[in-house]
């Protein structure tokens, strides 16, 4: 790899290493310095490594830096003195130099311990996926407010006020107790679940997907397993739903990055690897007493990993989701169920239930009105179409409803 891609690649990978370990190291209160000293590192890295070439080792020569960056800023601050002197109970004289470990085991422990910081109820859920975009998973500023249809300075402000929260509660990075942990978890998942489906389902002008996003997603959520107070049913139900989600990532966008429709999608696209690893989390999340609903939104999506339709599978999926609608109502989970209903008992009692939902404003709702409608009335099936078209936010998303209506013979 040459040094152009190398340095970059290297940000998305270490960069939130380093930024966790020091986190954890000087605290809540100094994330900023944390930040700094990481961005630091590769700004030295993109200066020194032009001038002299690539080290042996890349990774080593980062951590080596952001080390010595790190005991340097201690040295001169006073945080040297006020909280890692009194910590070890030690006079100035006596005070050795401190610890920064990376090693692989320190490092996932101290992501692990600020995923439950940042994901703290007290702030909101957007914020925690900023801050998770932005500490946990190395994305840039531009990145964050790209996947927020936002700008810089808006997200900026979002992620300093988070920030302010987190050292007014004085929040601390580490695992909270037992007790806590079962409370925080809900949270902690309902932020990776979004952070997910921001990728997946990406709002971004004119991107469909972010797989990035939804891959940044992954990993952390595979960090809950790592660990025994964490690696709980609704971490595997959790992990099962979004490997089967993203076993048909290649399918989803066409050569010219047009979306693909699911019955459209050439299933010898999709990974069966991640197929493979969602069945076996979603086997292991089965073992628990509860029922949350990412086991259920995983069977649902399990039954989408097997392209063929039969009677067995659109049943099970309307079922799974008849049981989702009753531990966690939503709008959209209810415009979901009706597509899966039209494929079990036909589009006639599908449309009913649709059209009680009533969600004119929005372009899913005309958009699935407008696909039942095929067929059984043409014209109001391009009337929704047409409304649909109006009312997308996306690029993808238009062109989808305008091979839509072109296919429909009036």
């Amino acid at each position: 790899m040459q040094q152009q891609e190398l340095i970059p690649h290297l940000f998305r990978t270490e960069y939130r290493k380093i930024t966790a370990v020091l986190c954890k190291l000087f605290g809540i209160d100094k994330i900023e310095v944390a930040e700094d000293i990481a961005s630091d590192t590769f700004l030295h890295a993109s200066e020194l490594w032009g001038l002299r070439g690539l080290p042996e080792n890349p990774v080593a020569w980062l951590y080596t830096v952001a080390k010595n960056k790190a005991k340097d800023r201690l040295k001169r601050d006073t945080l040297y003195h006020n909280k890692i002197v009194q910590q070890m109970q030690l006079s100035t004289s006596e005070l050795q130099e401190p610890d920064i470990d990376l090693s692989d085991q320190n490092i996932k422990d101290s992501q692990l311990q600020m995923m439950f910081a940042i994901c703290h109820p007290a702030i909101p859920p957007e914020a925690q996926i900023g801050l998770s975009l932005r500490i946990l998973c190395g994305f840039g500023i531009d990145e964050i407010a790209a996947a927020f249809l936002s700008n810089k300075e808006t997200i900026n402000k979002r992620l300093h006020r988070a920030k302010e929260k987190l050292r007014e509660l004085n929040i601390k990075i580490e695992l909270p107790g037992e007790t806590e942990i079962n409370q925080r978890l809900d949270t902690v998942l309902a932020t990776l679940y979004l952070l997910f489906n921001e990728g997946y389902y990406s709002q971004a002008r004119d991107i469909t997907m972010r797989k990035d996003v939804s891959l940044e997603a992954i990993r952390l959520t595979h960090l809950l397993t790592g660990d025994r107070a964490t690696n709980k049913p609704p971490v595997h139900a959790l992990l099962a739903l979004m490997s089967f989600h993203a076993s048909r990532f290649e399918a989803r966008l066409g050569q010219n990055g047009e979306t693909v429709l699911y019955d459209d999608q050439d299933e010898n696209l999709w990974d069966t690897d991640l197929v493979k690893q969602g069945k076996y989390f979603m086997q292991l999340s089965w073992e628990g007493g509860t029922i949350s609903k990412y086991h259920l939104e995983a069977g649902i999506a399990y039954w989408h990993t097997i392209k063929a339709d039969s009677v067995e599978k659109w049943e099970s999926i309307l079922q799974f989701y008849n049981q989702l609608l009753i531990i966690q109502y939503s709008p959209m989970a209810a415009l979901n169920r009706t597509y899966a209903l039209a494929k079990a008992n036909g589009k006639q009692e599908a449309i009913a239930e649709a059209e009680k939902l009533g969600l004119s404003g929005n372009h899913l709702y005309h958009s699935l009105l407008g696909e039942l409608y095929i067929d059984v009335d043409n014209s109001k099936a391009v009337e929704h179409l047409n409304i649909a078209l109006k009312l997308a936010k996306s690029k993808a998303d238009r062109e989808v409803m305008e091979r839509k209506i072109a296919g429909i013979k009036t």
